[in-house]
């Protein structure tokens, strides 16, 4: 036990935490020198959309020897989003890398991990990373990360931390800035000296706390952990205490153990190890796997709530089945049960109406990249527009999430900025000047970041940097308007054709190109009023044998506004729907008849006079 390490990798997004985990497989001899792997890089992100999006989203175990030790590491993700997989993570650790990079300094997401490390009491070793860069200022970073701790409350042990300057790029690690260096060795060294072997005890009774699922069509699934005390082998009976006080009895059918990226299947564990075991089907996050049913749980450290929903849909309309497979209730049910065996952060719950669903989770991301994976599985899905999820106080007073929200823009963009800020409802914290950048502190309602980090791009031309967490349950702000434009809608069925979508451009803009598919209730473009209109973007040309002056003009249409996933569900209004297939991503209204819409306006409308 004493010859185990067990750390996380925590960081915000972009501070090369990826790059360094890839340092250290490949330095401490995991890889054979011809295998394919040792010349890829960010090994860790192995799912299609981390690699795409260059973030990571699911926390993942790795491990590799160093010397005799045998040191198991788990990467967590960077984004606020994702955060529910820091926080199950700090049950399976003792230690953790800080990794801040050494130009930007401490950022939003630095301190969230920050503190869900200390708060579990973990070890902390500060990686100051990309120390080649031209404008890196280490020592500067360095008194703001100590600031952080501060802030933080860490405790006079926490904040007596080692730091190593590191260029993961390059490949080499420093105790001292200006020592020469070619290799991550103090690295290595720094983790088997600073962090303590793991808090665990050997010769008692068997007890795991289940912190990561994973699933195997041969074995079922698998529950990965630390083993707190005891030890444990294939074969042997154990029980799964579980959160809701039932207990379930069943045999260990399978141990895992990581070398490399590599699961190996091994006879038996020790006390102190990180190992996955099969064996209970409904084993869920934060329940206790032991040796029989008489035993006490282990503490179980509860994950925030989720603070935004979604509605999924069955994708109703005209063109529905056409490019996926997977359309119905039954399908759309099932891939959500099982995204949520794995994943803590999200809720979901069915509906009065059979064919709609809720799915609760952190920010619109997280959803938005459940949208996505089950795009590109054959689904086919409607998503509505995201809502925050109020809560009461005891006095009864609504309550909504507030986040707090940290930007760094150019100078000469504060003006709209803090024009937007204020339509948003946010209240500004903090301002600081450096140079020709400002950085930005607020609290903002939740429903104010929505579509926010769109407007941010376009009024500073890209190099608005934004992050923001949750920071508290506060009254409720009132309303926040929302988009300022209406829609252009279909009123009919049929093909886009260039004539008549060069009239309808005449009023906003085109979403649409010649030659789409176009259903009635399809949002075809954004008209430049706040109403929405009915358009026709079917009508033909009629051809007659008369000659006329505008014969042989060629038409000219603008380009089409093409939006990803996560801006369309920002765009989208509360009587909306985007619909998401393998192939396409289109905008139509929840109700396609427009008569139907009238009449839902004139019902809804008594209703707010009356109240």
């Amino acid at each position: 036990m004493d010859h185990i390490r067990n750390i996380a990798i925590i960081a915000h997004v972009d501070h090369g935490k990826n790059t360094l985990v890839d340092c250290l497989l490949k330095q401490s001899g995991t890889f054979r020198a011809n295998q394919a792997i040792s010349s890829e890089e960010r090994i860790m992100d192995s799912m299609d959309l981390e690699r795409e999006k260059g973030i990571t989203i699911r926390a993942k175990n790795a491990a590799f020897k160093y010397k005799d030790y045998h040191i198991n590491i788990v990467d967590t993700p960077g984004h606020a989003d994702f955060g529910g997989e820091v926080e199950r993570i700090m049950n399976m650790i003792d230690g953790v890398l800080l990794v801040v990079d050494a130009s930007d300094g401490p950022q939003a997401q630095t301190r969230f991990v920050l503190r869900k490390a200390l708060e579990a009491g973990a070890k902390p070793i500060v990686v100051i990373n990309k120390i080649d860069r031209d404008n890196a200022t280490p020592h500067k970073v360095l008194d703001r990360i100590f600031d952080l701790f501060v802030s933080l409350h860490a405790t006079d042990e926490q904040l007596d931390f080692p730091t190593i300057y590191t260029s993961a790029k390059e490949g080499y690690a420093k105790v001292d800035i200006k020592q020469e260096s070619t290799t991550m060795e103090p690295l290595f060294d720094a983790i088997i000296k600073y962090i303590p072997a793991p808090r665990a005890h050997a010769g008692v009774e068997f007890k795991m706390l289940v912190a990561n699922l994973d699933y195997s069509d041969y074995i079922g699934r698998i529950a990965f952990g630390k083993i707190y005390s005891g030890k444990v082998k294939v074969g042997d009976d154990a029980a799964c205490l579980h959160g809701d006080k039932r207990t379930t009895v069943g045999k260990i059918t399978a141990i895992f153990h990581f070398e490399g990226l590599k699961r190996i299947e091994i006879p038996e564990a020790h006390a102190g190890d990180v190992v996955g075991i099969a064996g209970f089907e409904d084993v869920f996050i934060g329940e206790t796997i032991t040796d029989n049913i008489t035993r006490q749980p282990l503490p179980f450290v509860p994950i925030d709530p989720p603070t935004i929903q979604m509605q999924f849909a069955v994708n109703d309309g005209p063109l529905a089945g056409l490019d996926g497979k997977l359309v119905t209730a039954r399908h759309i049910w099932e891939r959500l049960t099982k995204e949520v065996r794995t994943n803590v952060a999200l809720r979901i719950a069915q509906t009065d109406l059979p064919n709609i669903f809720n799915v609760a989770g952190r920010g619109e991301m997280q959803i938005a990249i459940l949208v996505e994976q089950m795009r590109r599985q054959g689904y086919e899905v409607l998503v509505s527009r995201p809502e925050v999820i109020y809560h009461k106080d005891d006095e009864g007073r609504l309550l909504e999430p507030i986040e707090k929200l940290f930007l760094e823009i150019p100078k000469e963009s504060m003006g709209p900025v803090m024009e937007n800020l204020s339509g948003r409802k946010a209240d500004i914290v903090q301002m600081d000047h450096h140079g020709e950048e400002v950085t930005i502190e607020a609290l903002i309602p939740m429903r104010g970041l929505i579509g926010f980090e769109t407007d941010l791009v376009n009024m500073t031309r890209g190099l608005g940097v934004m992050s923001h967490l949750f920071h508290e349950y506060g009254p409720d702000r009132g309303e926040i308007v929302a988009r300022k434009n209406g829609s252009l809608v279909s009123m009919e069925d049929g093909e886009a054709m260039a004539y008549a979508l060069n009239m309808v451009q005449e009023r906003g803009r085109l979403m649409v190109e010649p030659g789409e598919k176009i259903y009635k209730g399809m949002i075809v473009g954004e008209n430049a009023r706040e109403n929405d209109i009915p358009v026709n973007p079917c009508k033909a040309k009629r051809l007659t044998n008369m000659r006329s002056q505008g014969d042989g003009k060629g038409i000219q249409l603008d380009p089409p506004l093409k939006m990803s996933l996560e801006r369309a569900l920002e765009y989208i209004g509360p009587d909306e729907y985007v619909e998401a297939t393998p192939k396409h991503l289109r905008l139509r209204k929840k109700l396609l008849d427009e008569n139907q819409r009238k009449r839902a306006a004139q019902s809804r409308a008594p209703k707010a006079v009356a109240a």
